[in-house]
């Protein structure tokens, strides 16, 4: 059956689907763009942008000179993307099971890369399965950052895509995805759907199955830094779907050694205001926002976080976890517009 699926996926996008326009709900479509982003990408091919399909930002701050790998790269629009943003000495690596669209991420390479006004090209893209990355030639501990834009919904084996994830993770990587979860579990007849699959809907994971899953990987916190409630605009489909709420929620994790409560140790965060394009403060996630010379108590896990990973250039980060003061008066960030539904993040302070 997994193959099966795979099969009809390649097809959908390999073959059914011409442009974006030919998709039949705007779950995989995004226009919230920052408005950076979009100065790079009015530079991109358009047979590029025409192909590709996305359900929200997944390009991180502050990535520049970083080995990037981006799951499901398509016709290659955000790993374009991120090839302008990490510069000439980053490295970007495309990932994508369909032919026919590497074939078209490949026949641009030379064009972006003269036109970045790069000596070499600093994006690759190669034909393999995020279920399994060593079909792709992925080595452990060999990435900074593993980027997806609406395509782990697709993955016929959501266990095995998240723990290739994290083993090709280098300690104190990020994973950064934006992808299509929902408010429960999806039932079996509608995830055998061949359209509801290819629309990014019916691979949707359950919101609290995905803690669940990340928890058993080691991953005990994870932050939202942007979420939507998706409307699907089509009569038939919405009859299919019933009351299954779907939402687009931007998630980054780091490869970190984490509790999986908010705990109290005193520190204090300071951002310094040095970070590519953000002088004035520091988006971590939701519910945190860094004003540039201003302290912040944190708890252990989010200095960590500032801390052990790309950002601890960007921060001073006060205090040892030596003492504890008990768990850190925060809580998680809802997945809802109403209250008592389903919250995503397992830990956010």
């Amino acid at each position: 059956m997994e193959n099966e699926i795979q099969e009809q996926v390649q097809n959908y996008y390999g073959t059914q689907l011409r442009t974006s326009q030919d998709l039949k709900t705007n779950a995989c479509c995004t226009d919230d763009i920052p408005a950076a982003h979009k100065r790079i990408l009015a530079q991109l091919e358009p047979e590029v942008l025409e192909k590709y399909y996305g359900c929200g930002v997944c390009v991180p701050s502050a990535v520049q000179g970083l080995t990037v790998l981006d799951l499901g790269s398509g016709s290659g629009r955000d790993a374009f993307l991120l090839s302008k943003l990490v510069g000439e000495d980053g490295h970007v690596i495309g990932v994508d099971m369909t032919e026919e669209q590497l074939a078209v991420a490949r026949r641009h390479i030379a064009a972006h890369t003269e036109r970045f006004g790069y000596q070499q090209p600093n994006v690759e893209f190669r034909h393999g399965f995020i279920e399994d990355l060593r079909t792709a030639g992925l080595a452990d501990n060999s990435v900074d950052l593993v980027v997806s834009n609406c395509v782990l919904n697709l993955s016929t084996d959501k266990a095995a895509t998240y723990r290739e994830i994290f083993r090709v993770l280098k300690p104190g990587g990020e994973l950064f995805i934006a992808d299509v979860f929902a408010d429960r579990r999806i039932p079996q007849a509608l995830r055998h759907d061949p359209v509801l699959y290819g629309e990014c809907l019916s691979g949707a994971l359950y919101t609290e199955d995905f803690r669940r899953l990340l928890r058993e990987l080691g991953v005990h916190d994870y932050r939202l830094t942007a979420q939507r409630r998706l409307t699907i605009d089509n009569a038939e489909i919405e009859q299919k779907v019933g009351n299954i709420k779907f939402y687009s929620l931007t998630v980054r994790a780091f490869k970190l050694d984490l509790e999986d409560q908010c705990e109290d140790y005193g520190q204090v965060a300071t951002y310094l205001g040095t970070a590519p394009d953000e002088p004035n403060g520091f988006t971590l996630d939701d519910h945190h926002y860094f004003e540039t010379g201003r302290p912040m108590l944190v708890c252990g896990n989010t200095a960590d976080m500032l801390s052990q990973t790309r950002f601890a250039v960007y921060f001073r980060v006060d205090g040892t976890k030596e003492r504890h003061f008990g768990l850190f008066p925060c809580g998680p960030a809802p997945v809802s517009e109403a209250p008592g539904e389903t919250a995503a993040a397992s830990c956010g302070c």
